[in-house]
């Protein structure tokens, strides 16, 4: 059933955006007129389950919300900035958060760390006070940290709620399935990979032996695939030769994964995605946060899935990914309870 649903997920975007029963949706991106911001928000334009769209940034936010607000759909947009954020996320029932400063070449997601830390901190701190109520996606990254960061924000503030707070990972499946398409020379619409672990290099654990087009892929192609979906934002950033790093492909993979959100507030099941959430499947090895397929529903987190049977070559990817991973949540949480 969950591999059905995920086929929805992965190809709605191409197909134009997957539908439910309307409801009336209100959701404010925080960091709206940076590289990751202007292109979700204008896919979030398009999307017909959204009836309100609220862009905040510390600048620029009212012209990408005046230029945005030409597409012909029938959501509302309203654009602010700098010490509106209270006006900003007003009503808002889902907040996504592709706020702070992009990787360079060189830089790693750790490297990012210290400036992005304070941001999502001081919007996590607004939105408790503003929007207790709201499912948050978080795509500032490190998300390893950022998700954590959030978290114990929320947990300060009383109202903490693991079920409404998502990191959202869903670049890495799409990268995946990209990917292995090339290779097989298939539609990549039509193949499924699930990604577990992390948002980072080797926390990303792409399960290939679960997907028709890649159990059979091996040798010297399996390690250059797998490298290639771990460290496919260094292509990016790279080819991109220092003006940016991924943000149009994870402007798409934020806005499949905030209609997917929609969908099972709507009511609509067996909508599953990736996300990066408090999960207790390896939480006694010190891992409180991990990436996993994740049915989602009205709650937000309707049930998180095992990670399945996994191949040798797997197994030796989770293991490096878990170490790395305890260290970047373990970051985030000190990061807001120091001293």
């Amino acid at each position: 059933m969950f591999s059905r649903s995920v086929a929805r997920s992965s190809s709605a975007l191409a197909r134009g955006f997957a539908t439910s029963a309307r409801s009336n949706r209100k959701v404010a991106v925080l960091g709206a007129a940076g590289g990751i911001g202007q292109p979700m928000s204008l896919l979030l334009k398009t999307d017909p389950l959204i009836t309100g769209l609220s862009l905040y940034d510390i600048r620029g936010a009212p012209g990408v919300a005046a230029d945005i607000s030409h597409v012909n759909t029938h959501s509302e947009v309203k654009g602010y900035e700098k010490d509106d954020i209270k006006a900003a996320l007003s009503g808002a029932e889902i907040i996504i958060i592709p706020a702070g400063v992009p990787r360079k070449p060189g830089m790693t997601r750790d490297d990012l760390f210290n400036t992005n830390a304070s941001i999502v901190r001081d919007l996590a701190e607004a939105c408790a006070e503003y929007a207790p109520n709201a499912y948050i996606g978080i795509i500032a990254n490190p998300v390893n940290s950022t998700v954590p960061i959030w978290a114990e924000v929320y947990k300060k503030k009383g109202i903490f709620d693991p079920k409404k707070i998502f990191g959202i990972t869903t670049l890495d499946v799409v990268r995946a399935s990209r990917f292995l398409g090339e290779i097989k020379g298939a539609d990549p619409k039509d193949i499924n990979v699930t990604v577990v672990g992390g948002h980072s290099g080797v926390t990303i654990v792409p399960l290939l032996s679960q997907t028709t087009q890649g159990k059979d892929v091996s040798g010297e192609a399996y390690k250059a695939l797998v490298k290639r979906i771990q460290f496919g934002g260094d292509e990016v950033v790279q080819a991109k030769a220092g003006t940016g790093s991924a943000t149009l492909s994870m402007g798409f993979a934020g806005a499949r994964f905030t209609n997917s959100l929609i969908r099972a507030l709507n009511g609509e099941t067996g909508v599953v995605e990736p996300t990066f959430v408090k999960s207790p499947l390896y939480e006694s090895e010190g891992v409180e946060y991990f990436a996993s397929n994740v049915e989602l529903g009205p709650e937000g987190v309707k049930k998180i899935n095992s990670v399945g049977e996994l191949s040798a070559e797997e197994k030796e990817l989770l293991n490096a990914c878990l170490p790395d991973l305890a260290k970047n949540i373990k970051k985030g949480v000190e990061f807001v309870n120091k001293a």
